[in-house]
């Protein structure tokens, strides 16, 4: 296997992966990987955005387990920007952007999430092709390569 332009080999990784969200505190959650997704997004409720020192934030509630209100964490991110997100239906939304780091096995990256409701999706973090880069190549066949959480 190729060594990307960092000079790491890509991860190994499957439709879908135990992740980590490390600036809120999300030790564990289930994430998609979509490469028909451009942007990342995650299901936030709450949404409000506030300033600090300055500065844009967003202030939300996350349900990292999906299926669940709880636990409800409360989340404080810069904004990185607001772009327009077409849904899978062709709809647009406009989105708040904020970038954070996402962990996926023992490598980690920042990578910029749309703060959306995604109750009624299946995964609670949806993870895009911009977030993926070269860092990791996709087995569609295959889910949770990389194991459970408490096996890292």
């Amino acid at each position: 296997m190729r060594s990307t332009s960092s000079g790491k080999r890509p991860l190994r990784i499957g439709w879908c992966e135990w992740v980590s969200l490390p600036a809120f505190g999300v030790d564990a959650i289930k994430a998609k990987i979509d490469t028909g997704a451009k942007t990342s997004a995650i299901h936030a409720w709450r949404i409000r955005e506030l300033r600090v020192g300055g500065r844009a934030f967003a202030e939300f509630v996350l349900h990292p387990a999906e299926g669940r209100s709880r636990p409800e964490i409360l989340c404080r991110a810069p904004i990185a920007g607001r772009r327009v997100i077409k849904s899978s239906n062709g709809i647009g939304e406009a989105r708040i952007i904020i970038r954070t780091r996402l962990k996926v096995g023992k490598r980690s990256w920042p990578i910029d999430l749309s703060l959306a409701n995604r109750d009624q999706m299946g995964f609670r973090l949806l993870i895009g092709r911009d977030a993926l880069g070269e860092r990791a190549l996709i087995h569609p066949a295959r889910e949770y390569m990389l194991g459970e959480p408490e096996l890292r």
